[in-house]
């Protein structure tokens, strides 16, 4: 079973029977992260447009939503179908990411195409600091955050 949001905001309503799909055995906080948080939480659908071989690598370049970009940044993090990846480079709604051969082994990536569609999840803490700093500024910015202002905006 699926909620509505998680059918119109992910690549869900694609799968069929037999599709790929990357999974992998949730981290506790008391093991090495090998890579940034992640919660799993899709964030929206990124579109591949350019392929290009580099080195032994794969060069992907995605086209994001105008309301999704801010949050991307170069040698930042995102998460693309449940994977881990480093931004390289942002150019306007373009940015890239290159997926070595190990990756392209272990994943579906390697059966990404030009023109599909895929899950993005944002930078987790990107989308925390946008929100504090919301929150910041609708009220009195001496006051700082307490226990109130968690509860009034959805943090307790």
């Amino acid at each position: 079973d699926a909620s509505t949001e998680t059918i119109n905001c992910t690549t869900l309503k694609l799968l069929k029977a037999g599709s790929i799909v990357n999974i992998e055995r949730a981290l506790t906080l008391q093991k090495p992260l090998g890579g940034h948080l992640v919660s799993g939480h899709v964030d929206g659908l990124v579109k591949l447009v350019k392929r290009q071989p580099d080195a032994r690598s794969i060069r992907f370049y995605f086209e994001v939503p105008k309301e999704l970009m801010h949050y991307v940044a170069a040698k930042g993090s995102v998460c693309l179908d449940g994977v881990s990846l480093t931004v390289n480079h942002v150019d306007g709604q373009i940015f890239d990411v290159n997926i070595i051969p190990h990756t392209q082994e272990i994943t579906n990536i390697k059966a990404w195409t030009v023109g599909q569609e895929v899950n993005l999840e944002i930078d987790i803490i990107a989308r925390y600091l946008e929100r504090f700093i919301q929150v910041k500024s609708q009220g009195d910015a001496k006051q700082g955050v307490t226990m109130q202002t968690l509860i009034d905006n959805g943090f307790a």
